[in-house]
């Protein structure tokens, strides 16, 4: 699995990359053919307070996942994106399985 974290117009900290990181990897537990996963960090309004975007792209054979969620922090907005992306794995694999 190869990992991209972009954060655009921001230096992301390497706590928050460990953070993302971490919790990616609990997608192998629901998908195994992952490929690549990108993910993009944006501060959008930076005059409102829920600014903090997370984009994450999985990318599997054939197949590619999309979430995106903005929020307070950008820990929380990964979090939700991950959760996301969990859902449409698991809505995916049953598909798979009943085919």
């Amino acid at each position: 699995m190869k990992l991209r974290i972009q954060s655009i117009n921001f230096d992301a900290t390497e706590a928050l990359e460990l953070h993302i990181s971490k919790k990616l990897s609990k997608l192998e537990r629901f998908f195994d053919d992952i490929l690549n996963i990108e993910v993009y960090l944006k501060v959008v309004k930076p005059e409102s307070a829920t600014n903090k975007e997370a984009e994450i792209k999985v990318t599997g054979p054939n197949v590619e996942f999309f979430a995106s969620k903005t929020c307070d922090s950008f820990e929380e907005a990964t979090d939700l994106t991950i959760d996301a992306l969990e859902k449409q794995i698991k809505k995916f694999k049953e598909k798979a399985i009943k085919n």
